[in-house]
């Protein structure tokens, strides 16, 4: 069974998880955990050496080198190199050596015993992507011919259309994937399911969800059965919840080889008994002790009543925790959600944001102890930012304040604060309001608020006047000599990044003046809604507003010129974007001199390590382009505005006179208001377009320091700098090499910029607090099932009962009776997830929750209720989809 280069076949006993090149994921983890003691039925792996002896037989490299240069949204493509790919090895001749490694492995397991044929790849049930159902799995197979007929067909699941497609969505290198095959003893099971040991839909860790039917676990995974669920607290063995489903459909070993689908009468008797569903919750408790993270496991029970486990892999959709040394149940929220930024930060961009909170912490009266560290709120989790706010949660004040404070940036957030506020655990334990008053003096005192509302009010152009100084200050601040050492690169960096805060807020005295005289004018007159808002539209001296103006202006400029305008009106973006950088563009200077005022804008820009405009100008190349293809001066940017402010001035005069309706000082009183609205609200983007700048000036620093650290070889490229944090770089200026670090870094990096969901707030138990919502009565038309991923879209229908020649726009909303891995091409770009049958653990709900696509399933009969076309909505936390008329 082995030969001088590397063994075909390993029993169990004899794999560990350390072996994932030789024997892929599925067989390391049942390695892993036989060796663990854990009751895993017997089984051999024939690993990947087996399989390569068999490709390396035919021109797969051919078809892979053509699956290296095709876009992951090239499903069509995918699919027909695919095919391809499983022809080949369907119809590759099989070496000696390895056909005969498959009938030692499987005489080892008994004369003529059922196995199980697995495929276990080696890109399968890792930390980041499980691959759920990619590949082939075969079952109740007997006999030495049917079993290396089933082993054939795994080793070609490994090119199945939705395996390819799985791989190019998480880049994943199609050369760089094997497949071994697990041949596991049958467990002819009475009740089977899956279990994770924290729940996937809200994120709640130690919590055990158990899904389980009759007979075999296929039927669950595969979402074929409304099984039984059943949630257990780990720690206590009480279930706390039990929902039973109707189980209509078993699926069972037939006495000589394969399966059968039964269909049930039904039932309301829960297939597992309380001590069972027990028993399954400590044996998940062990299982993620044993790997120190929570897990996704299937297990069988047989007719004697013995509990196998026959999986385990990682759960790869719950949000990391953010990192704490504080004791209880803690509260975070996202400023990644709360700023837009989706997408994870950079290590350095990680680093300055926390320097930045050290400065606001310093502000308040509780410097750092360390400025690097930042203030003691701050915390990193899938490497975005949050905020502890747990004694705001817990405080009678921030309780009244911080809701308030949340809905006005972003109204979600303000209602899953009441939401967490009403958990037992988190109850008021600071009643009195002195520590806030007395916080919110020295905050004020050091940015001098008193002195800044008094100018507002009494002397606005002299208000104004600061904030425009001020922005002189800081370039003057941000200044560095060309030819500064690395370390005073890095001390001025820092200086700059703790230093500017304190500086940049003392504007928001002014902002708040605006917002008052708004809210004093609502008050006075009663104007209400749309009428009341109408007033902050096109306000002044708002610097994005300012800043698309004058790209517009721009724009118009170039097209008044045919030379000029013609490369954006004839040429991709691409292509301008080469033009410009080799200065061949006739707009050249006219751009070249937006991006002095502007470039140091950008996508992400609260990141200092995302590159800015100015760096990269093909985003604005592409706007100018766009601009330029506008039909109708009505939709131009400075015709909006001046449209917006003239419906802004007639609203002012309107809610004026309401309000002196009532009242001659009144209406003065409201006038008064609305004029410092006008005048100071705009004013609200401008810490942070200062802020900005103070980002984008030390990214060109660390710039320079990357080039120098390159120089001296410690790194590969200057923007490997943006992978370190400030300390790395400092040690780093002693030497070493660092490429390796920066390379697991930006893997890890790109892992994350995957990720779809990021919740808004989260508990330290891995709780996210949206997707706890209490459903509450579905409004008429409404259709209810169980929640499978969170979020919610709304967009067209697309009723779908066989995938096969499938297509879904981007954004339709996939509504089917179940699916299993031959439908996930479809979920690339599908907006939502509707599935008649299944639980929150089946095929479809893992990958829904992987392609961060909202997901409710169990929905009875919805393929019919619901039509092709309809918008509908889908809201995956509460498990409900409202249908619109």
């Amino acid at each position: 069974m082995t030969t001088a280069r590397e063994p075909l076949a390993l029993p169990f006993t004899e794999i560990n998880a350390g072996m994932l090149a030789e024997v892929g994921g599925k067989a390391a983890n049942l390695g892993e955990l036989t060796t663990a003691g854990l009751p895993v039925p017997p089984g051999c792996c024939l690993t990947t050496e087996a399989y390569h002896r068999v490709a390396e037989g035919t021109a797969l490299k051919d078809v892979i080198a053509e699956l290296a240069t095709t876009e992951a949204a090239d499903t069509a493509t995918l699919a027909e190199l695919a095919g391809r790919a499983r022809a080949l090895l369907l119809e590759a001749p099989v070496p000696d050596e390895v056909g005969e490694a498959v009938d030692e492995a499987y005489a080892r397991l008994g004369d003529r015993v059922p196995v199980a044929v697995r495929s276990s790849a080696t890109a399968e049930d890792l930390p980041y992507a499980s691959f759920a159902g990619q590949q082939d799995t075969y079952l109740n197979i007997v006999g030495p011919e049917a079993v290396r007929e089933a082993v054939r067909r795994c080793w070609a699941s490994l090119w199945t259309d939705r395996a390819v497609a799985y791989r190019a969505s998480n880049g994943i290198d199609h050369a760089a994937v094997r497949l071994a095959v697990v041949l596991q003893r049958m467990v002819d099971a009475e009740v089977a399911g899956v279990m994770f040991t924290a729940n996937p839909v809200t994120g709640r860790r130690h919590e055990a969800v158990i899904d389980a039917a009759p007979g075999l676990g296929e039927a669950v995974v595969s979402g074929a059965v409304n099984p039984d669920r059943f949630v257990v607290d780990m720690a206590s063995g009480r279930i706390t919840e039990r929902r039973i489903g109707d189980k209509r459909v078993s699926i069972r070993s037939l006495p000589g080889g394969g399966t059968e689908r039964a269909d049930l009468d039904g039932t309301q008797e829960a297939c597992l008994t309380d001590r069972q569903v027990r028993e399954l919750s400590e044996l998940g408790r062990k299982v993620e002790d044993h790997y120190g993270a929570p897990q996704d496991t299937e297990w069988a029970i047989d007719a004697a009543g013995g509990l196998w486990l026959t999986q385990a892999r990682p759960i790869t959709t719950l949000y990391p925790l953010p990192e704490t040394t504080r004791d209880g149940l803690r509260v975070y929220f996202s400023v990644n959600v709360a700023q837009g930024v989706m997408r994870p930060f950079t290590p350095m961009g990680l680093a300055g944001f926390k320097v930045i909170s050290g400065g606001a912490a310093t502000m308040a009266g509780h410097p750092p102890a360390d400025p690097q560290d930042g203030a003691a709120i701050a915390t990193a989790g899938g490497q975005r930012m949050f905020l502890d706010i747990t004694a705001a949660v817990r405080s009678r004040a921030g309780r009244a304040i911080l809701p308030r404070a949340l809905a006005f940036g972003e109204a979600r957030a303000g209602v899953v604060f009441r939401q967490v506020a009403e958990d037992p655990r988190l109850s008021v334990t600071t009643t009195s309001v002195r520590p806030l008053i007395r916080t919110a003096m020295r905050i004020a005192g050091r940015v001098g608020a008193p002195k800044r509302v008094a100018l507002a009010l009494a002397r606005p152009q002299a208000a104004l006047d600061y904030t425009r100084r001020l922005g002189e200050t800081l370039e003057a601040r941000l200044r560095i000599a060309p030819d500064a050492t690395a370390e005073q690169r890095l001390d001025h960096a820092e200086r700059c990044l703790r230093g500017t805060f304190p500086m940049i807020f003392s504007i928001m005295p002014v902002v708040l003046v605006g917002y008052a005289g708004f809210g004093l004018a609502g008050r006075l007159s009663g104007a209400k809604g749309d009428q009341l808002q109408a007033v902050l539209r096109s306000l002044p001296h708002n610097p994005t507003t300012e800043m698309d103006i004058e790209l517009w202006r721009l724009a118009t400029d170039i097209g008044a010129d045919p030379e000029a305008a013609e490369p954006f009106r004839t040429q991709p973006v691409g292509e301008l974007a080469v033009r410009y950088n080799g200065g061949e563009l006739k707009a050249q200077r006219a751009i070249e001199r937006f991006l002095a005022r502007y470039g140091h804008r950008g996508v992400a820009e609260i990141d200092l390590g995302m590159p800015r405009w100015s760096d990269e100008p093909a985003h604005i190349l592409g706007v100018l382009a766009n601009y330029l293809r506008l039909d109708g001066d009505d939709v131009a940017p400075d015709a909006m505005f001046a449209r917006g402010a003239q419906e802004a001035e007639l609203a002012v005069r309107q809610i004026v006179s309401m309000a002196a309706a009532k009242g001659r000082w009144r209406g003065r009183l409201a006038a008064f208001g609305l004029r410092r609205t006008r005048l100071f609200g705009g004013l609200r983007e401008l810490p942070k377009y200062y802020m900005v700048e103070v980002l984008a000036a030390v990214r060109r620093s660390m710039r320079v320091v990357g080039e120098e650290l390159v120089a001296k070889g410690v790194l590969d490229t200057a923007d490997d700098v943006y992978f370190l944090d400030f300390r790395e770089v400092r040690a780093a200026l002693g030497g070493g090499h660092l490429g390796e670090l920066v390379a697991g870094r930006r893997a890890s990096y790109e892992q994350e910029v995957r990720r779809r969901h990021v919740p808004r707030m989260l508990l330290s138990d891995g709780t996210e607090p949206e997707a706890l919502a209490v459903r509450e009565a579905a409004e008429d038309g409404a259709l209810t099932g169980t929640p499978a991923s969170a979020g919610t879209v709304t967009g067209p229908a697309r009723v779908v009962l066989d995938p096969v020649g499938a297509h879904l726009e981007p954004g339709e909303i996939l509504v089917a009776p179940s699916t299993d891995p031959g439908w996930t091409p479809l979920f690339l770009t599908a907006g939502g997830l509707v599935m008649e049958m299944g639980g929150s653990m089946s095929h479809g709900a893992v990958v829904a929750r992987e392609y961060g696509i909202p997901a409710v399933v169990g929905v009875a009969d919805a393929t019919h209720q619901i039509v092709t076309g309809q918008t509908i909505t889908v809201d995956g936390s509460a498990g409900v989809i409202s249908i619109a008329d």
